[in-house]
């Protein structure tokens, strides 16, 4: 087992670009992961966020919680938004001779990032403008009530997809984001999770220095919508990773690194008896479930081995 490691705690910056007295709720997964992705990005950024949690949380009029330039966005616009104030950085070095070097980032959880959001972050990797993207998935549209996203895994009940006598729950799997922004080509792809700081402000300091957009999910466990106690957050964001059901790896220009390869994986009941959203399944959509973590995962273990044999 090996993970990214160029991060010590000695070496982590005791600034914090997001303060606390936040609203986020006990245990929340997704604050922690803002808190480490600002860490490794500094005081030169600006940030474009999605309408969701982290918007509500963190800027309750007329406060707020950021110590970098932030703006608040439309669900579906946060990469448009992120694009402007980009090319307004390229027209101020060119025609003013402005110097200092800022990075543009823009985030949203899996409803601004995998549904609504789609189009315009599409269109920012396709026009290769320079930002950073992260997507900060709790699985569901938390932050207006525990409604289905395409990022919700299956089997898993939410409010508009609920568990019953005529119904599963999320009957479609989990979109694969990670392998949709690596199919536009662009230099970095990553995906981890908020269990895991080092590996998360690793991977944030290796897409600070692309030319170009780049992508980072990180996977955000939410107490409130998984329905587990808030002390269970770090635990179930590692028997995430352990089972198999959320894999963090690396596509550098294409290429595959598998960030934590494990030998054997843990059984994924290990991951799902802990959460309420996951209660009312029996033992052979577990299985089904555990197939289909089996399939996903070595698919990802061949492509990065893959990369080792060239």
């Amino acid at each position: 087992m090996e993970t990214l490691s160029i991060y010590a705690p000695k070496l982590v910056t005791n600034k914090e670009y997001i303060a606390s007295g936040h609203r986020a709720c006990s245990g929340c997964g997704e604050v922690l992961a803002v808190r480490y992705v600002c860490k490794a990005l500094g005081r030169n950024t600006i940030i474009s966020n999605a309408t969701g949690c982290m918007e509500i949380i963190s800027t309750p009029l007329p406060e707020t919680a950021w110590e970098v330039p932030w703006i608040h966005t439309l669900f579906e616009n946060a990469s448009a938004v992120a694009s402007g104030i980009e090319s307004g950085l390229k027209s101020l070095k060119r025609k003013h001779g402005y110097t200092k070097e800022v990075k543009v980032v823009a985030m949203g959880g899996d409803g601004a990032t995998a549904d609504i959001g789609l189009q315009s972050l599409s269109g920012a990797m396709e026009r290769g403008h320079d930002f950073i993207y992260v997507c900060y998935d709790n699985e569901a549209y938390m932050n207006t009530g525990i409604q289905r996203s395409s990022e919700t895994p299956f089997g898993a009940s939410t409010t508009t997809a609920p568990s019953g006598k005529n119904s599963l729950g999320q009957h479609t799997q989990k979109k694969n984001m990670a392998a949709i922004a690596a199919a536009h080509n662009i230099a970095y792809v990553a995906t981890s999770c908020s269990s895991y700081p080092f590996d998360i402000m690793s991977k944030v300091e290796k897409a600070m220095k692309v030319k170009g957009p780049s992508y980072i999910h990180i996977l955000s466990v939410c107490p409130t919508g998984w329905r587990c106690a808030s002390n269970l957050t770090i635990k179930l964001g590692r028997l995430a990773v352990e089972t198999g059901i959320f894999p963090m790896y690396e596509i550098e220009n294409g290429k595959y690194t598998l960030n934590i390869d494990l030998p054997k994986l843990r059984p994924v009941e290990d991951y799902l008896k802990l959460q309420g959203r996951f209660r009312h399944l029996d033992k052979d959509i577990t299985a089904e479930i555990q197939e289909k973590v089996f399939d996903e995962y070595n698919k990802v273990k061949r492509l990065a081995a893959g990369n080792k044999a060239k």
